[in-house]
């Protein structure tokens, strides 16, 4: 457990839990099954073919620690949550800006905001009022 949060390791987590979840299967319709029979392929079919490796599924603290780096998300607004989230995911800037109608300078400092306001919450800090985001983000940093 991380005495001291800095942005570094809430990142990681964040991009953690995003991969957690991508690894995790889908969720299906009740009663929904497949009436075909399951093939198996002989060594003859394998020939020749480059193996197919796969992950293997996360385990369950990887599954818990997923779910709490998605609980951080709560404490920010919708929008900033968002970005977040779409940048654990490895979404690219613009169609985040898309998205959002935003700009690229807006987008990538509402993300600053939102990293830095779970660093400071894990940190037990509360946020200060009547400061701009600007001193939040520089803060969170430590300079």
């Amino acid at each position: 457990m991380v005495d001291d949060w800095t942005t570094g390791p809430v990142q990681d987590r964040l991009e953690l839990a995003a991969d957690v979840f991508r690894q995790l299967p889908g969720v299906k319709p009740t009663g929904y099954f497949n009436a075909w029979p399951e093939y198996f392929h002989s060594f003859g079919d394998k020939v020749g073919q480059e193996p197919r490796m796969r992950r293997p599924r996360p385990g369950p603290r990887e599954i818990t620690q997923a779910e709490e780096a998605l609980l951080w998300l709560r404490w920010l607004e919708k929008d900033d949550a968002r970005i977040v989230w779409l940048r654990a995911n490895g979404r690219q800037w613009k169609p985040i800006c898309w998205e959002l109608g935003i700009s690229r300078a807006t987008a990538n400092r509402r993300w600053q905001y939102g990293i830095a306001v779970i660093v400071w919450r894990l940190n037990g800090r509360r946020i200060p009022k009547g400061r701009s985001k600007q001193f939040v983000v520089s803060k969170a940093d430590g300079t």
